[in-house]
């Protein structure tokens, strides 16, 4: 079903974006919040999306081909403050750019590290998903550095900034370390494309 998954291409610019019918699954969220972690562990593949303990260093959109079924594309990650504010600005410009001018995006994935509560540069980023009428779900990642008592509180701070969320359908936890919700979000992409 989801076999065979490779990396395409990284770009830097949106003239480079890849025109094809082939429809996206888009990833985006602050920086650090273990958008390449998830790709490797979701698709079983231990270096086929770069990892780094610096934040802020995806700076390009990197496509991934699915099965030849979809694109995943990871979107730079945001809101790192070490980097000069026309950087910022910069990357700010590439994500929303490429949301706006991307036909083909099925679905997005907005990642949020469960740690934290949703901050302002997430809720600019669903306010965004929005305004493109994107049809979005978030990932809670890292949850293995919870207990149960703060994941249940977590998950309550997450949907009450975004009350149209669902856990199950829409909202899920994730740990690229012990998998957990991997089974949930394959089985999203799944009912995705009809696979």
């Amino acid at each position: 079903m989801f076999e065979n998954p490779q990396f395409v291409k990284s770009v830097f610019r949106l003239d480079d974006i890849i025109k094809s019918p082939i429809p996206e699954v888009i990833l985006c969220g602050r920086s650090n919040v273990g958008k390449s972690s998830l790709i490797n562990s979701l698709f079983n593949r231990k270096n086929l999306a770069k990892t780094s303990s610096t934040p802020g260093k995806t700076r390009s959109i990197n496509y991934y081909l699915i099965g030849d079924k979809f694109y995943l594309v990871d979107l730079p990650g945001f809101g790192y403050a070490k980097i000069s504010k026309k950087e910022r600005e910069y990357w700010a410009k590439l994500v929303e750019g490429f949301i706006n001018r991307s036909q083909n995006i099925q679905f997005a994935f907005h990642l949020i590290d469960s740690r934290h509560k949703a901050t302002e540069l997430d809720i600019k980023l669903n306010n965004m998903l929005n305004y493109y009428r994107l049809p979005y779900g978030v990932i809670l990642s890292k949850i293995d550095k919870l207990k149960q008592s703060e994941l249940s509180e977590i998950k309550k701070k997450v949907i009450k900034s975004f009350p149209e969320l669902i856990f199950g359908q829409n909202l899920f936890f994730y740990s690229s370390i012990k998998k957990t919700g991997k089974k949930e979000l394959l089985s999203h992409f799944s009912k995705l494309f009809y696979l």
